[in-house]
């Protein structure tokens, strides 16, 4: 019987879904603290609040960078996976050797 994860959490596949859908919100975000900066910054007396907003932007780049190398990190390993589940199936050994090679060159 296959196994059936309870959670998206429970499958590298749900688990890269998820950082995928991470990634995106946060660049959403980005965009929407990159826009309310340039009006903060536009107001004379806005200067604490374009401060904040600008630490606001940084963590969030960072977030996003962690997010991204959390998206490859899974993604390599469910590669490795394949890689190791093709040595126990053969047949697929083509279509994994490709995928990894794809992945190496990118």
């Amino acid at each position: 019987m296959p196994y059936e994860p309870e959670t998206p959490f429970d499958s590298i596949e749900g688990a890269l879904e998820y950082v995928g859908l991470l990634v995106e919100s946060v660049e959403e975000a980005r965009e929407d603290i990159a826009a309310e900066l340039v009006e903060a910054r536009a107001e004379p007396d806005a200067q604490r609040q374009a401060d904040a907003l600008q630490l606001v932007a940084y963590k969030l780049e960072r977030l996003a960078e962690h997010a991204r190398s959390s998206r490859r990190l899974l993604n390599d390993l469910r590669t490795l996976r394949r890689l190791l589940l093709q040595e126990r199936h053969p047949g697929t050994a083509a279509l994994v050797a490709a995928e990894v090679e794809t992945e190496l060159d990118g």
